[in-house]
């Protein structure tokens, strides 16, 4: 439970931060081309709002666990007081006068935005007057455009205000990289420096690659960090690997089809460094307190197999649930075993010293100056990567993979880790950029379409198309949201 409230609570902070900065670009340039932002809001508020704030003749009014502001429209009448009907007999709306509102009614003073905090976690929103967007007022829209609503403005000036989100995110992704590369610097493992060699998924097992190879080079390319193996073989779709293996180089041909057997295969971890199995913290209540180990100590054996690497010793502890079985361990320079009890989860309850720890790593520091360009470079390479890793989910493996919030969620580490923390957030920041400049009506890049279109025929696509591609493309995302997040679901009830 405490693992899931960490990860929840860095995804909920992360989310925030993207959304109120992506939301903020709207706002940028929607006040610098002075057309008015009805309101901004921090996550959602069906029905009500934690926070409720607006300054009205130069005083903020600020209210706590308020019901929304309603929209100002009522019913639209004839001279007979009949009410008006559309071509769908609903009846039409209109604005009510400003000076017909009670004083300290919020809708009297739509110069001004209203800024709040909704309870429903899940994003946020800017509504820009005179926007057909998610959040459409019909009953403004049916009025002649106003100098002060986005649709009053030239195409120049509305193409900023739709995509300062997109350039907004994409601009923080590049900050953080900078700002994490100048803290924390750039450290990995080189493959080189894997004494014992490189620990492989079972299907790479399958096709070739044994536990304990290292890898030298990919179609003649030298590979040093585990993510280039990773862009390279699953991503890029490169097929020849070298290895040395006990000495000598072995070629390994892999499939052209091995992201699909990846994705069918559900496997997260293709490849990892092997390392010994030392023990760096016991957990309370766990098997390992139970049978007396202790940080420090070395498994040296697992039922008589002399086993100590910790992907070997995982496996075979992963073999042996609610069975007892022999541990035999190193403390202090001296040989010792005990009979262990293994939970139902097939683990120990330990937690085993960093990889890092094992090995000469390489790492990069870098100044203030060295870092901005490193950090751009950085959010480029991620842009790039993962608008090459969209193929994978155009597939029945890779659908099946699609993940929501729970997904998200497990990306981040189980302890607080800051360099982790930031390092996603620009991740999420490029991803979040990414999606939205996509060509779906209801995102930033289907109204970007709508512009575009606009520039070249130098004709608006009518109100009424706009509303329809605005609803189809609503109903996309839902579908898309709902189809994601319940793939998530499925995987935790059933798998």
């Amino acid at each position: 439970m405490e693992t899931f409230l960490i990860r929840a609570l860095q995804l909920i902070l992360s989310l925030s931060i993207l959304v109120v900065l992506h939301e903020f670009g709207h706002f940028f340039f929607a006040r610098l081309f002075n057309v008015r932002v009805d309101k901004f809001y921090m996550f959602f508020n069906p029905q009500f709002s934690l926070i409720r704030a607006k300054k009205i003749d130069g005083k903020w009014e600020v209210r706590l666990f308020a019901k929304n502001v309603p929209a100002n429209e009522r019913p639209r009448k004839d001279a007979d007081g009949d009410l008006m009907l559309d071509e769908k007999k609903k009846p039409l709306l209109e604005p009510i006068p400003l000076n017909e509102l009670p004083d300290g009614d919020w809708r009297k003073y739509p110069e001004t935005t209203e800024w709040g905090i909704g309870w429903l976690p899940l994003g946020g929103y800017c509504k820009i007057a005179g926007m057909i967007d998610e959040s459409m007022d019909k009953a403004q829209m049916a009025l002649p455009p106003q100098n002060w609503e986005y649709r009053a403005r030239p195409v120049w000036q509305r193409l900023p205000i739709i995509t300062g989100g997109v350039l907004v995110n994409f601009i923080l992704a590049m900050v953080i990289y900078s700002a994490v590369l100048f803290t924390w610097g750039e450290e990995y493992l080189p493959f080189s420096e894997a004494k014992y060699g490189l620990h492989f998924s079972k299907t790479l097992n399958e096709l070739g690659l044994k536990n304990g190879d290292n890898v030298i080079s990919i179609d003649g390319v030298s590979v040093e960090k585990r993510a280039d193996f990773i862009e390279m073989v699953l991503i890029e779709g490169k097929q020849n690997v070298l290895v040395n293996r006990n000495g000598a180089e072995t070629n390994i041909k892999l499939p052209a089809d091995l992201s699909q057997q990846i994705l069918a295969a559900e496997e997260l971890d293709l490849v990892s460094v092997r390392h010994p199995f030392v023990i760096a913290e016991v957990s309370a209540g766990s098997a390992a307190e139970a049978a007396k180990l202790m940080a420090g100590d070395s498994i040296i054996s697992v039922n008589g197999k002399p086993l100590f690497i910790f992907q070997d010793v995982a496996t075979e502890l992963a073999e042996s649930k609610n069975k007892e079985i022999n541990i035999g361990y190193y403390r202090n320079g001296k040989a010792d075993s005990t009979k262990v009890l293994i939970s139902e989860n097939g683990k120990l309850g330990v937690a085993v010293n960093m990889v890092n720890l094992f090995f000469k790593t390489k790492k990069t520091e870098y100044g203030f100056f060295a870092s901005i360009p490193a950090g751009i470079n950085m959010g480029w390479e991620t842009l790039t990567s993962y608008t090459k890793q969209l193929k994978l989910i155009f597939s029945k493996e890779g659908a099946k993979q699609l993940g929501g919030f729970g997904s998200i969620g497990k990306m981040f580490p189980k302890t607080w880790d800051w360099q982790i923390f930031w390092s996603m957030t620009a991740l999420l920041s490029v991803i979040l950029a990414f999606m939205n400049i996509l060509p779906i009506p209801a995102l930033d890049g289907g109204h970007v379409i709508f512009l575009l279109y606009e520039m070249i025929t130098r004709r608006k696509p009518s109100e009424q198309f706009m509303e329809y591609a605005q609803s189809a493309g609503f109903f996309i995302l839902m579908g898309l949201l709902l189809f994601a997040n319940g793939n998530d679901i499925f995987k935790a009830i059933f798998k």
